[in-house]
């Protein structure tokens, strides 16, 4: 639940309470009892702020009296991701990606402690994965998540893996896997984050030198298995060094790692 008396700046109580209820329903709060119970309103604020949000087109209104996020945050979401210049000189190079493995391609970057994915190029298999523009999954659990923290700390690496997974499970074999990857540059996920799913995934340098994003190809394990893993590392890294440069990265290719 929501704080009640979450604080909001001066004059802008209404604004945070409806922010409030479009995270809830993003969250699979979905029906006006459980948006209440969630975030705490009265049944009759709760009810008159969902109504201009869905006035607005910022929810949308099934008949069952369920709501889902509407169609301006797709409006609002296409706009951010074509206004994202990682996003913008990414995509030829991703789109190429794409037609050369068949395989779904993704773009993510840090936010917080997840990864959040900017771009994706779907796959010419037919096969539908569950990520999606927009979507945040933790970075401790994803290709992509993990070639975002080679740079970090081994106790940041701790920290965050105890953040995304069942309390007293141990780091070593993870951690043992994370130190490989900071050396190849190259990260595998080998079923961490969804069943049946492997990819590869690389980060992306800024003219800093610093991770600022990562790529990854990933498919089903029956055209993903290891042995492909292996062969496709390269063609991972090289697209990771195009568009590090085109961002202003100077290093040669074995700094990437």
């Amino acid at each position: 639940m929501l704080p009640e008396d979450q604080t909001w700046p001066d004059g802008t109580q209404t604004l945070g309470r409806g922010l409030c209820l479009l995270q809830a329903v993003s969250e699979g709060h979905r029906s006006l009892p459980a948006l209440v119970a969630h975030v705490g309103y009265t049944r009759s604020t709760t009810q008159r702020l969902v109504a201009a949000l869905v006035q607005s087109r910022w929810l949308r209104q099934v008949p069952s009296d369920t709501y889902f996020l509407g169609p301006r945050f797709l409006e609002l979401a296409q706009r951010a991701q074509e206004d994202n210049p990682i996003t913008v000189m990414a995509r030829p190079t991703l789109r190429e990606l794409g037609i050369k493995t068949r395989d779904t391609i993704h773009l993510g970057i840090r936010a917080e402690d997840d990864v959040l994915y900017l771009d994706k190029v779907n796959s010419q298999r037919g096969l539908e994965m569950r990520s999606r523009i927009g979507q945040r999954m933790p970075l401790a659990l994803t290709g992509v998540g993990r070639a975002l923290l080679l740079d970090d700390r081994k106790s940041e690496w701790r920290r965050l893996y105890r953040c995304a997974t069942r309390k007293g499970a141990s780091p070593d074999l993870w951690l043992e896997r994370m130190h490989a990857y900071r050396d190849t540059g190259c990260v595998f996920d080998l079923e961490d984050n969804e069943p049946g799913i492997n990819c590869v995934a690389a980060p992306l340098r800024d003219g800093r030198g610093c991770i600022v994003a990562a790529i990854s190809i990933a498919s089903a394990t029956v055209y993903l298995p290891r042995p492909r893993m292996e062969e496709l590392s390269p063609m991972v890294l090289d697209a990771a060094e195009t568009i590090s440069r085109q961002m202003g990265w100077k290093g040669q290719a074995h700094d990437m790692a």
